[in-house]
């Protein structure tokens, strides 16, 4: 059964912005908090940022702190993350899971971000 399933990944120029969208299914929203993590090519995958369930608290990595949001639409169930004046280091694929992680829930196959001139 998918869970995540992310999406809005793409290539920007060092700056721009991109919006990336986790779709969730039925059986995880609202019963875990979320985040966003990422793995570089050759890198281990790492956290970006964290939602609690019921939005009433947030966190990100110091690494994208005063540039990346995270958000949550309870209608739709979707975790949004903001992304803005990327940055090439910001390049990867970026997943969404359950925060923390579980071995309960698999991967989705994550969306590619790719910041260059």
């Amino acid at each position: 059964q998918v869970e995540f399933v992310e999406s809005g990944g793409g290539l920007v120029q060092p700056g721009g912005s991109l919006r990336l969208s986790c779709g969730i299914s039925g059986r995880v929203f609202g019963q875990y908090d979320v985040g966003w993590f990422r793995q570089a090519p050759g890198k281990e995958r790492e956290f970006v940022a964290a939602i609690r369930r019921d939005a009433e608290g947030s966190h990100v990595d110091e690494s994208v702190r005063g540039r990346f949001t995270i958000s949550i639409d309870h209608i739709d169930r979707v975790v949004y993350l903001e992304m803005n004046d990327l940055e090439p280091g910001d390049t990867a694929v970026y997943f969404c899971n359950t925060y923390p992680t579980t071995t309960t829930f698999g991967w989705g196959q994550g969306t590619q971000v790719t910041v260059s001139s």
